[in-house]
């Protein structure tokens, strides 16, 4: 049984923000239906079609500016894990929305970038961006025009904050995925990890079992926003 002190390591994936009405990047209704990965998620495509790639992204930022879509409970409960629990809790995790952050969570590890943020080409600054991106577009930090792109982690790039998530890795007692597909890396190697250090307790919340589902000690199926905030009362119930 894990001890109220326990360091928790949090990973989070599609499946959550899908229950807050974000559209995942995979299956039938996934992001990238009419879009092949190469047009707009690749260091290649926004040099060959920069226009096509912001207009995808501005559509992207435009949904997290819907009214509708807010933190459900499966946020809130995480982030009321962060403010409870004694021991560290350190959420890692692969959506580049802000809901985590607006549910409360103050520490969020965003290993795939934000979309709320822009990136200069030209001087590697990045900023707050909540509007849309295009070519006219200017650098806050040296005032270069369009050279700006999505703070985000395409295909090919090197995910962020890798030295940091391995030490968490390194330290956890409680390991636990939510949401997540287990098939894009390095995070789906992440469950192997903590157990190739033998001290942590695994689990897999999921919608359905993951492609390394086999890998973990426990997993629970069904909606993160049922089975997250039952999860995380279980947790504190121990605190006293």
């Amino acid at each position: 049984m894990i001890e109220p002190e326990a360091p928790i390591l949090i990973l989070t994936g599609a499946g959550i923000s899908a229950e807050s009405g974000l559209a995942t990047f995979r299956g039938g209704g996934g992001l990238w239906e009419g879009h092949r990965v190469e047009d707009v998620a690749t260091p290649e495509a926004f040099a060959r079609n920069p226009a096509l790639v912001q207009r995808f992204y501005n559509l992207r930022r435009a949904q997290l500016r819907d009214p509708a879509i807010r933190p459900n409970a499966a946020h809130r409960a995480l982030a009321k894990l962060e403010a409870t629990w004694p021991g560290p809790v350190t959420l890692v995790t692969q959506n580049i929305d802000d809901l985590h952050e607006r549910a409360g969570h103050r520490d969020v590890v965003h290993m795939h970038g934000a979309l709320n943020q822009a990136a200069c080409t030209a001087c590697d600054a990045e900023t707050s961006w909540l509007g849309d991106l295009d070519e006219s577009s200017r650098c806050p930090a040296c005032a270069a025009v369009g050279a700006l792109r999505p703070a985000v982690v395409w295909f090919g790039e090197i995910p962020q904050h890798l030295d940091r998530i391995a030490r968490e890795l390194a330290a956890c007692e409680l390991f636990v995925a939510i949401g997540t597909s287990g098939v894009v890396y390095p995070a789906a190697g992440f469950v192997a990890e903590v157990r190739a250090h033998g001290l942590a307790h695994t689990l897999e919340i999921n919608l359905e079992p993951s492609s390394v589902h086999s890998v973990f000690h426990e997993g629970r199926q069904g909606a993160a926003s049922t089975l997250v905030p039952a999860w995380v009362d279980e947790l504190l119930a121990r605190v006293g």
